[in-house]
């Protein structure tokens, strides 16, 4: 629905908030007005005094805590408020599917919206519906941002990571392998009587299955680099600025 909503908004300034009622219609012009003088490109609230159960309030401190430190926006402290004021430029150039509205100051920064601002907001009892806050939401939005994560640090170059990762793994591997063979092999040149051979030991299985998967990384990241260089808006870059 916010994409949509944003795909259709026409205005300077696009102010989002919750359609319950716990936020205030009256912090809407300092929202604009932030935006607009202090030329901020995203506006989020902060609802610093909260009226939620200890069973809401803890694990949004935890999810808010490992957002700031993942995403580096270390001066917002609720990323999941539905009350946030945007530059047009910003929802026009953002994709919001999903359950990924509650990191859109995240998708904003990796889109190269990196003035971003938090405002105090009041927080008010629910009017309307039902609070959808459960664990498995938790769980989702975790995961949601590591989605974020890495298609925002790797999307462009997934070889950096999958590469790294299987070569990594590929070395370790091959690495146990050539020790075990050594040990062997020295073994039978100073007459140590080989109690079993390599074929027997778990260390050469873990080998194996290390030199697999890295193998299988290395690959996965070398199809990821075909699929990325192919998309259309590979080379599609945010420009702010021409000067002719």
């Amino acid at each position: 629905a916010l994409n949509v909503a944003f795909e259709s908004a026409h205005g300077e300034v696009v102010i989002t908030m919750d359609a319950d009622l716990q936020d205030s219609p009256d912090e809407i012009p300092e929202l604009y007005r932030r935006i607009k003088e202090e030329k901020y490109d995203l506006v989020s609230g902060w609802k610093a005094k909260r009226y939620d159960p200890l069973s809401k309030t803890i694990p949004t401190k935890i999810y808010n805590a490992a957002t700031r430190r993942m995403s580096g926006i270390h001066n917002l402290h609720d990323f999941n408020c539905g009350l946030k004021a945007y530059r047009k430029e910003v929802v026009k150039n953002i994709e919001v599917y999903g359950e990924m509205h509650r990191y859109i100051p995240v998708i904003a920064k990796w889109a190269g919206f990196t003035k971003i601002g938090e405002q105090i907001v009041e927080h008010r009892a629910r009017k309307y519906g039902v609070t959808k806050f459960g664990m498995s939401r938790f769980i989702n939005g975790l995961l949601d941002l590591l989605s974020i994560f890495f298609v925002g640090k790797f999307g462009k170059r997934p070889m950096h990571f999958f590469g790294t990762m299987g070569v990594l793994s590929f070395v370790i591997g091959t690495f146990i392998a050539i020790w075990l063979i050594a040990e062997k092999l020295y073994d039978i040149s100073v007459g140590i009587p080989v109690k079993r051979d390599v074929t027997d030991q778990p260390l050469f299985y873990i080998a194996l299955v290390a030199i697999i998967v890295g193998s299988q990384l290395f690959l996965t990241g070398f199809v990821a680099e075909l699929v990325s260089r192919s998309a259309p808006e590979r080379n599609n870059y945010l420009i702010e600025k021409e000067i002719s």
